[in-house]
């Protein structure tokens, strides 16, 4: 007997037929013999729609108490879900309990909108599971220390049953979501994308960390850090496909790299349009100044990307980096108030339309030359490159927004990602 987490995305649950055909998937996985926790997300638009009737009421900008009730609002879909979903099971024949995350519990900390998962108490859970019933928990929400509820952002129910798979040492994470799995790239963009049997850990950290939507990036940390043996998959295959089979389908996040797998350079380009720059210049270049300016946008939870700092020049500088579109406007604000008065820099300017554009694949490790591909086919469409970042795996590079699907199609091509390879190609593997 398995200990099996199952995740369900807003669209898997987006109606009362889907959340019937989830149950009877789960239920099939629990006649089979498995333990079964299932996670599932709020239903489809539901946590838009929610929040949408938090703006009504309090256009204004928004403050720590203020979040403290969007999270209040926010995590009411799940609630929903999970009620759905258990009696959806229990109208199957099986035996389910539905729990909140308050209630398991799953304690975070207080960063409203923005939690992050401190531990899991499994107690209640375990009791459950060895008296036979499938166990459903809210995703993408917790508790803090003051008995609040809080949520993770955005795609946190992946992060919640990963994080529920490795307090519980299951067997397996299974992420049905809305695609049947890993794509070299979207493809709504490349037509001729594939999916990818496998993926190493490495590699989906870079993707989701780039822009990739198939999974949250705390997510893959969790998985990575807890060995927690992980699979994205589709809930819209047909629900009665034998175990074994849908045991094996999708794409399998794998923690051992394959020696095959290096045939592949480049396994995925990754994406992301949520970008902005922001630029300080005319900065003293001294010690400090850097942590200065970083300090203070740290200090306001503002997440920073792509770094650069220009060359000196009669001792001033310019400092660029990136932030999610987002805090474009807020980290603008908080270095014309605070920090540019404090730096003496001669101003604070920005750019929200910019993108990422990434290739990645563990294959660059042993491969020269990559990097330079990669700007030279993005040259050859006359694409200017603003900002370059690097890592053993992955080369990024900030570009004008217009120009980002005809780069990810460039590059596709250029790195022969629309042709079959065995390592990783489904019909082969």
């Amino acid at each position: 007997m398995a200990l099996i987490v199952h995740k369900y995305g807003g669209t898997s649950m987006g109606s009362t037929e889907r959340i019937r055909n989830v149950a009877k998937r789960v239920a099939k996985w629990a006649r089979a013999g498995h333990q079964m926790v299932v996670v599932p997300s709020a239903m489809s638009g539901e946590t838009n729609r929610l929040l949408g009737l938090a703006k009504e009421v309090s256009p204004a900008k928004q403050t720590p108490e203020m979040l403290r009730e969007l999270d209040m609002i926010a995590c009411t879909g799940e609630q929903v879900s999970v009620g759905l979903l258990s009696l959806a099971l229990q109208a199957e024949g099986m035996q389910a309990v539905s729990y909140n995350g308050w209630q398991v519990p799953v304690k975070t900390d207080s960063a409203y909108t923005k939690a992050r998962i401190e531990s899991i108490d499994d107690a209640k859970v375990r009791a459950d599971l060895a008296a036979g019933k499938v166990v459903v928990i809210t995703g993408f929400q917790g508790v803090d220390e003051g008995g609040n509820v809080t949520t993770l952002g955005r795609g946190g129910s992946d992060t919640s049953a990963v994080a529920i798979a490795a307090a519980m040492k299951a067997d397996e994470c299974l992420i049905f979501t809305d695609v049947d799995g890993v794509y070299t790239t979207d493809p709504r963009i490349v037509p001729e994308a594939r999916r990818l049997h496998t993926i190493s850990f490495e590699e989906m950290l870079e993707m989701a960390s780039l822009g990739s939507k198939v999974l949250q990036i705390r997510s893959v940390e969790f998985a990575g850090k807890y060995r927690v043996p992980l699979r994205v998959l589709s809930s819209f295959t047909p629900w009665d496909i034998s175990v074994e089979e849908e045991a094996k389908s999708g794409t399998l996040i794998t923690f051992e790299e394959d020696e095959k797998m290096e045939q592949a350079v480049v396994s995925g380009i990754a994406f992301s349009r949520d970008e902005a720059k922001v630029t300080v210049t005319g900065v003293p270049d001294k010690p400090g100044v850097a942590s200065l300016i970083l300090g203070a946008v740290a200090d306001a939870n503002i997440e920073v990307d792509v770094i650069i700092q220009n060359v000196s020049q009669n001792g001033k500088t310019d400092f660029s980096f990136t932030v999610n579109r987002n805090d474009y406007q807020r980290t603008l604000d908080l270095l014309r108030t605070q920090v540019q008065p404090a730096t003496g820099a001669s101003d604070v300017v920005g750019d929200p339309k910019i993108c990422k554009v990434s290739i990645v694949g563990i294959g660059m490790r042993s491969h020269v030359g990559v990097a330079s591909k990669m700007f030279r086919s993005l040259s050859e469409e006359g694409i200017n490159i603003q900002m370059i970042s690097t890592s053993e795996i992955k080369t990024s590079v900030v570009i004008a927004e217009k120009y980002m699907e005809l780069a990810v199609r460039a590059l596709h091509k250029a790195f022969d990602l629309d042709a079959s390879i065995p390592a990783i190609d489904e019909a082969k593997a």
